[in-house]
């Protein structure tokens, strides 16, 4: 008799543990997640990029002598000399020869041609800022284009250390002078 208990007990514990089972259920955080450090620096970039952009929109009201187009990288271009025939852009393994100014958006020259010197580039295949980068394969040889730059192209959050500041957009002015192709 006592084994028919036992046997009917462990049974009945069995089935309540295994009936049981299927019904839990996760529970809930007690507190809301924090925004992260993601979504506030996505926020924050936002807001910089509206802010630039609107800057960018001012100096082009006040320059009249050029006509700005919009890129599809976010800045902005305006050709002060354009190349009569239509050569090739520059491809990747391309060699250009170029030189270029930077200045702030109010004209404000920060670092000169001759300062800057002239630069031998592979295109994409050298490190180069992105600014001069995606601009240099926008360009014909003989072409000279002032930009106006987001400060995410340039020297970013960082800036240059000397006379650039940091989240500064930018206004460069760059004459490529040669283009070879291949290498």
């Amino acid at each position: 008799m006592r084994l028919k208990i036992h046997i009917n007990f462990i049974c009945i514990v069995m089935l309540s543990v295994t009936s049981s089972c299927s019904r839990l259920e996760p529970r809930k955080p007690l507190n809301e997640k924090p925004p992260s450090f993601l979504d506030a620096s996505d926020i924050r970039n936002k807001r910089q990029y509206d802010s630039e952009q609107q800057l960018f929109k001012t100096v082009m009201k006040r320059d009249t002598t050029l006509a700005y187009q919009s890129s599809q990288y976010g800045f902005w271009y305006a050709f002060k000399s354009q190349s009569a025939t239509k050569n090739p852009l520059p491809q990747k393994g391309d060699r250009v020869l170029f030189d270029y100014e930077i200045a702030d958006l109010n004209g404000t020259l920060l670092y000169s041609k001759e300062e800057l010197g002239q630069i031998t580039y592979y295109v994409d295949e050298e490190e180069l800022l992105p600014a001069l980068r995606e601009g240099i394969r926008m360009m014909r040889p003989g072409e000279e284009v002032v930009f106006l730059f987001p400060s995410y192209l340039c020297f970013g959050y960082l800036g240059d250390g000397e006379k650039i500041a940091i989240n500064q957009p930018l206004r460069f002015t760059i004459s490529l002078l040669s283009l070879a192709t291949g290498k």
